[in-house]
């Protein structure tokens, strides 16, 4: 993961018409009176958000278009985004989408989120209900159980380094291929073998990498641990990429410019391939670094040697096949 050229070295940016199609493969929306533990009593704690006071506020379908704004957006993904209770989330998301997509809003994206991943404690007892109830859910495509475990408590989302090979984890993980549910896998690096090793004992779960693996630490012997984890990820063909929530992992990238962002993109756009490759914005946690278009245009601009085709795989195609949505 070398150095990569400067914004200004790696072409000219677009117009927001010059876009290929966009699906957002990853966003939130909350509404704080549904409770987001995370979010309110626990509020600046976890430390790979950096300083998240700007965020602590409602964010609803129209804010999210307002930080869209033109872009070309066909359709997006909407990732658990840590409720008390994600059952009343998932069912709060399917009524705004029902709702959007009967109204005569004439955006695009009427309709969204097109597409719901939801939270599922996976080790739960009661799991196999929670999932049942969940599929129930027209726009639910999947579940995400986060996994992140660091030996730095204020990195750690979870209180366990091995969550990913309990038993009971792995029965409930089990649940998902019969019901027909991907799965959003939000780790660190050093847990990304094993993720490959569970990628390879169910081949016919689909698994989606959240925020580009997550490269928290950018020393030389993290780096190579890093690629290692993504190349066995790559290698199982159950598996795909989000490059997604790069802003947490490198709060100042908008400054520096979009060159910042290259060698993470271009790890894995190297190692997955464009065709397994989607971009997705994690608005509005990545709203703390940088503006959706900012964002975008990044994008753009770090994929511009690419053909149209693989250009409109990474912006939307893959996503949209992923997670069975029709644009």
């Amino acid at each position: 993961m070398a150095a990569q050229p400067s914004a200004a070295g790696a072409g000219p940016s677009r117009e927001a018409a010059e876009l290929p199609p966009l699906v957002d493969s990853h966003h939130h929306l909350w509404d704080l009176q549904q409770h987001y533990p995370w979010l309110q009593e626990n509020a600046g704690k976890l430390a790979v958000h950096g300083d998240d006071a700007a965020i602590r506020r409602d964010y609803l379908v129209a804010d999210y278009l307002a930080d869209v704004g033109d872009l070309p957006l066909l359709a997006s993904v909407h990732v658990d985004a840590g409720a008390a209770d994600p059952i009343v989330e998932a069912r709060w998301l399917q009524q705004l989408a029902d709702t959007a997509a009967a109204s005569a809003s004439g955006h695009p994206a009427q309709g969204l989120p097109q597409a719901i991943v939801a939270g599922a404690k996976l080790a739960d007892p009661d799991v196999s209900g929670t999932l049942d109830e969940l599929v129930t859910l027209p726009n639910v495509r999947g579940i995400r159980d986060i996994l992140n475990w660091h030996p730095d408590p204020a990195l750690s989302y979870i209180d366990r380094s091995d969550l990913i090979t309990d038993p009971q984890w792995l029965a409930g993980f089990a649940l998902l291929e019969p019901r027909g549910l991907s799965f959003d896998l939000q780790a660190y690096p050093e847990q990304l073998p094993a993720a490959a090793r569970l990628a390879a004992d169910h081949p016919s779960t689909a698994i989606i990498v959240n925020h580009a693996g997550m490269p928290v630490d950018r020393s030389e012997p993290a780096v190579d641990q890093y690629l290692a984890g993504l190349a066995a990820l790559a290698a199982q063909d159950n598996v795909l990429m989000k490059i997604s929530g790069i802003g947490m992992t490198d709060h100042l990238w908008a400054q520096a410019g979009p060159g910042a962002l290259a060698p993470v993109v271009q790890a894995c756009i190297d190692a997955f391939t464009p065709a397994r490759c989607m971009f997705g914005s994690n608005f509005p946690v990545d709203s703390l670094y940088s503006t959706y278009r900012e964002l975008y245009q990044a994008f753009d601009i770090l994929t511009v040697e690419h053909s149209p085709d693989e250009r409109a795989d990474m912006f939307g195609r893959v996503a949209a096949a992923a997670y069975r949505i029709r644009t």
